[in-house]
């Protein structure tokens, strides 16, 4: 596949991710619990030294979850919260508001091109997104080792192989695969 027919399936991609959550960011809430696992432990995981002024990217950011999370328990940290989803960062920027002066939502793609953040991270999360970023994912994790400092830390969490067709089924039609 070259250069430009990638460009063009991710940029497809992009507008069935968008439409998906204008109609989903209302019940996100409501239905994620029941298969979005391991978000906490990895934010457990992450071990961010408690007043450092860290700076923590989560691409694909969604409603907030994460970022909340850590901006309770760090507070000094600073978070950037990167998604493609104008509906789902209007939900993480209500959720956030108490926080809004160390914290900055971009509605952007995490692509390999020429624009760049206004603080490199200290941390990149990737929560339940690399598989809605196909095709790109092998781009986005070579962009978030080129935007970490030396020491920096790329965190993820996703799905992966299950046993069950029912399962495989309902993600592809949920556009995630």
């Amino acid at each position: 596949m070259d250069i430009l027919q990638k460009n063009e399936l991710a940029s497809k991609q992009q507008q069935t991710i968008k439409g998906y959550y204008k109609w989903h960011a209302k019940l996100y809430k409501l239905t994620r619990w029941t298969f979005l696992f391991g978000r906490r432990r990895l934010i457990h995981a992450l071990e961010l030294p408690m007043f450092s002024d860290q700076t923590v990217l989560e691409v694909g950011c969604g409603t907030g979850y994460n970022l909340y999370i850590l901006s309770r328990f760090y507070p000094n940290l600073q978070v950037i919260g990167l998604d493609i989803s104008i509906d789902m960062l209007k939900i993480a920027t209500k959720k956030l508001s108490r926080f809004s002066r160390r914290v900055l939502f971009l509605e952007k793609s995490y692509d390999p091109g020429p624009w760049q953040l206004p603080k490199l991270p200290d941390t990149i999360l990737f929560s339940y997104c690399l598989t809605m970023i196909n095709p790109g994912w092998e781009d986005a994790i070579q962009r978030a080792y080129s935007d970490l400092p030396a020491g920096g830390k790329i965190a993820d969490v996703d799905f992966h192989g299950t046993p069950f067709q029912w399962f495989k089924k309902w993600m592809g039609f949920n556009h995630v695969g």
